[in-house]
């Protein structure tokens, strides 16, 4: 075991100033590290100079973690904490959480490598608070086929075993096929179905609604491409 940690360190979920989402001791600890691994080299660096680094970027050294990443890409980090502590930065929200970082900290487990998680925003966790749907019994799905079809059946799948259940179903899509997902949820879903949509959690444009799938039907809705989680709870 090495006396060096991973901080799990997590990221705005919208375009608001790092401070207005991320606790205080949160930034207090990222602004005391100097090896990150990141999923995105550019985002990181923007993040980082805005929660107080500005003008020490060039002083840090960042490793690129993200789903393009070899299995034995992963393994050759493990030497960096023989050395230092080292912070992971996902994209949005929380590390490790529908997120390539999780390969790092399964690593990390293996070695007896202390792993850290640290409070920031959760776009899963907000959208069930919100949603009014069950909070004591549910299940993320992550992302759903990206082909219509097989999309459309996992829909089905999960309504089945979310009134078996009585267990809310979380998941979430790639921008740009929010509305395609949103007009299969509205296709393929009982009207009975309770359907929440929460895109732009957390900033000034956020929009959450829970209808039945029935009422959705009723009014027209283009979610567009906001970052956006799917909630439905069957009866």
């Amino acid at each position: 075991m090495t006396e060096y940690k991973l901080y799990l360190i997590p990221s705005p979920i919208n375009e608001l100033a790092p401070e207005e989402m991320i606790p205080q001791g949160t930034l207090d600890v990222l602004r005391g590290l100097r090896v990150f691994v990141v999923e995105e080299l550019r985002t990181a660096r923007r993040y980082l100079s805005a929660a107080g680094l500005k003008g020490h970027i060039d002083e840090l050294e960042f490793h690129t973690l993200n789903e393009h990443t070899d299995p034995s890409e992963v393994k050759s980090l493990l030497p960096l904490f023989s050395r230092s502590d080292v912070g992971l930065i996902s994209e949005a929200g929380l590390p490790a959480v529908a997120d390539p970082g999780a390969s790092l900290v399964a690593l990390c487990q293996q070695h007896g490598i202390d792993v850290v998680p640290l409070s920031g925003p959760s776009s899963l966790m907000l959208a069930l608070m919100a949603s009014g749907l069950d909070g004591q019994s549910f299940a993320f799905r992550g992302y759903l086929p990206a082909k219509p079809e097989e999309r459309r059946q996992a829909l089905k799948g999960i309504e089945k075993m979310s009134a078996q259940l009585h267990q809310t179903q979380i998941f979430i899509e790639t921008p740009y096929r929010n509305d395609a997902m949103l007009s299969d949820c509205l296709n393929q879903l009982s009207p009975s179905t309770r359907l929440c949509v929460a895109a732009s959690i957390g900033s000034p444009e956020a929009y959450i609604r829970t209808k039945s799938v029935g009422q959705w039907k009723q009014e027209q809705t283009l979610i567009g491409k906001r970052p956006c989680v799917f909630l439905i709870l069957a009866k």
